[in-house]
């Protein structure tokens, strides 16, 4: 995770971003103090990524690589101004003695690829190449699911879809193509989000299999997950929204192939 030291909206580069509106750094960083907190009483383990200041994106932490197995595959940004975050990723990735291939085509690390435990979903159509579920199985030699996202609302794959457990996902439909709608109905258990939790961005959440981290607007979201027999925990980041962020964009997860019991 990275501090929102330097948070704000510069520029547009998703619907969600206007840089007219006011955005209050202070209230982010109490924010994202509160998301932490929330991981290490779950008794997770928060690593941190030093802010640079003239990157405002810096706090969404899952864009900048992939990371399996002690392998990553960095991140090659589709917009210009966030490129120099792709560096610092690699950097901080290698301090950790984490190997990292450096991609030849637009992907955005854990913002267009989500795994399950024993398969990869990969999305492109806003900012990902097409052909990144084909890299994500040479470098990983893992089985990758790739899906299409046709609403510019949802221009990365965890703004729409979060992974609750191995068999279970939550999702926003209308997000994917038809084809992809298909593809990922046949293969999970899914928990259909409403278009108010969607666009709170309630479904960029964090599951770790039994707690489902997620923000605190989207109230039906949780409830659903309750019914489903996870653990909601509810934590207020709407001032990353301002960004197009939230909980899952601000936490980068290093991922394991092994099942723990």
């Amino acid at each position: 995770m990275c501090r929102p030291s330097y948070f704000d909206v510069r520029y547009a580069i998703n619907p969600w971003m206007d840089p007219t509106v006011r955005v209050d750094t202070a209230l982010a960083v109490r924010q994202w103090e509160d998301l932490v907190h929330a991981y290490r009483k779950l008794g997770h383990t928060v690593e941190l990524l030093d802010p640079a200041p003239d990157l405002p994106d810096m706090v969404f932490t899952a864009n900048g690589a992939f990371v399996l197995d002690g392998q990553a595959l960095g991140s090659r940004f589709a917009n210009p101004v966030r490129e120099p975050e792709a560096e610092l990723h690699r950097r901080r990735l290698k301090e950790e003695a984490i190997d990292v291939v450096v991609p030849d085509h637009d992907v955005e690390g854990e913002g267009d690829i989500a795994w399950t435990g024993a398969l990869a979903i990969v999305a492109s159509g806003f900012r990902s190449a097409p052909h990144t579920a084909d890299t994500v199985t040479r470098v990983f030699g893992v089985p990758a699911l790739a899906v299409e996202l046709v609403d510019p609302r949802f221009y990365h794959l965890d703004t729409a879809l979060c992974v609750l457990d191995r068999s279970t996902i939550a999702w926003y439909p209308p997000a994917f193509s038809a084809a992809s709608q298909q593809d990922i109905r046949s293969r999970f258990t899914t928990i259909d989000a409403t278009e108010d939790d969607a666009l709170v961005l309630g479904l960029n959440a964090v599951s770790d299999g039994v707690h489902v981290v997620l923000a605190e607007q989207a109230k039906t979201l949780a409830a659903q997950v309750r019914t489903a027999g996870f653990e909601p925990v509810e934590v207020d980041v709407s001032e990353l929204k301002k960004s197009g962020g939230g909980i899952k964009c601000a936490t980068a997860e290093w991922h394991t192939t092994v099942v723990r019991e």
